[in-house]
């Protein structure tokens, strides 16, 4: 690093320099300490404020918020609305897991069948799950925690059970490449008019929608091409009428008309503030979004969408609402990515600003040191 160039400067006293050397000591304590304290306030606002999770619904409704209370699920990274069993959720674990897919029921946050697939090899990094309108249930192992070196990824697709309970199944293991190459991923799609296949890659700077073949075969690889460009996203669902397609973020949502196997137009929709927002999906009736999260009795939240537009259930956006959604039903991990969470919800907006407001005080500090330096 190449130094800064030295300019004389007016001369001063042994007593003023010691002087203005103390004053520039004392100020950037100071300005240290009160980085500590912005660090401090921080790192406790993220370590103790506490964490709000739903319950189960009071009444015993389905599609409503609910904890998964099962504590092999600590990873929760795909949702999927049953079709055949109203009011429960196929669910499984991030990577490092075995193949092992729960149906949860959104009335108690029990799991009410744990499904062992056969048939394929270890599981590497399964990160989503879709139903197409065949019956079957689509598992995606996309995921590259080696930020896409994988040379091929898997899905693999099993028949949804009729009666819920524990079982060994057989799925079919498909293959699937990039036509771009490698990529990673966690989320993938399935058309519930078509059944066509889509997957959204994800990096620092976005991501892009590949489009699978026609039908998938078992017995050769299956090349998803990219169709276009879309934001970072870490889960996605196509509603049941297959005239939408929502992707999720960390942060936000976003909803995209969906209209000849392309985006179209595109909407924001309310997201709820979740520790790891992992997983969406749409309820069966497409009435209302379904938000997860990863952790051990993780969350799971309804967002109420217009009952005649598919759109924003107010002017300002989407709801949480949809009964179990308020702040005396369970409340939510957290309040909506634009405000729109409820009462229950305001420890962690209030968090957010605290980090907001940390992190600008951080920058100020810096600053005003430099320039003292």
């Amino acid at each position: 690093m190449r130094s800064l160039p030295c300019h004389p400067g007016p001369r001063v006293s042994g007593a003023a320099a010691a002087a203005a050397a103390t004053t520039a000591t004392a100020t950037a304590g100071a300005i240290t300490g009160a980085i500590a304290a912005v660090l401090l306030m921080v790192a406790s606002a993220v370590v103790f404020a506490p964490a709000v999770t739903p319950a189960a619904a009071a009444d015993g409704a389905p599609d409503r918020n609910f904890t998964i209370k099962d504590p092999r699920i600590t990873e929760s990274s795909g949702l999927a609305a049953s079709r055949a069993h109203p009011g429960v959720y196929w669910t499984h674990n991030d990577s490092g897991y075995g193949p092992q897919i729960y149906a949860v029921d959104s009335r108690t946050g029990e799991t009410v069948a744990t499904l062992t697939l056969e048939g394929i090899g270890k599981p590497r990094d399964v990160e989503a799950i879709s139903m197409g309108p065949d019956g079957n249930v689509y598992v995606g192992d996309i995921g590259d925690n080696l930020n896409g070196t994988w040379d091929h990824v898997w899905i693999y697709r099993f028949p949804e059970p009729k009666e819920l309970q524990d079982a060994t199944v057989r799925a079919t293991q498909f293959t699937v490449k990039y036509a771009d190459g490698p990529r990673d991923a966690e989320s993938m799609m399935v058309d519930p008019t078509t059944g066509r296949v889509y997957i959204a890659s994800k990096n620092e700077n976005g991501g892009g929608l590949y489009e699978g073949p026609a039908k998938l075969t078992s017995s050769g690889t299956n090349i998803f091409r990219r169709i276009d460009d879309v934001p970072w996203v870490t889960d996605g669902a196509f509603s049941p009428d297959g005239k939408e397609l929502v992707l999720r973020s960390y942060f936000s949502a976003r909803a995209y008309a969906w209209q000849n196997g392309r985006l179209g137009t595109e909407r924001r929709v309310s997201a709820p503030f979740q520790r790891q927002a992992e997983s969406v999906t749409y309820t069966a009736d497409g009435k209302a979004l379904m938000f997860g999260t990863e952790g051990e009795e993780s969350g799971v939240v309804r967002v109420e969408l217009d009952k005649d537009t598919g759109g924003d259930s107010s002017s300002g956006g989407n709801s949480p609402s949809g009964g179990g959604s308020s702040s005396s039903g369970g409340g939510g991990d957290g309040g909506t990515a634009d405000g729109a969470g409820d009462g229950g919800d305001q420890g962690n907006a209030t968090l957010g600003a605290i980090i907001v407001i940390g992190g600008a005080a951080l920058v100020f500090a810096f600053k005003r040191k430099r320039r003292k330096d």
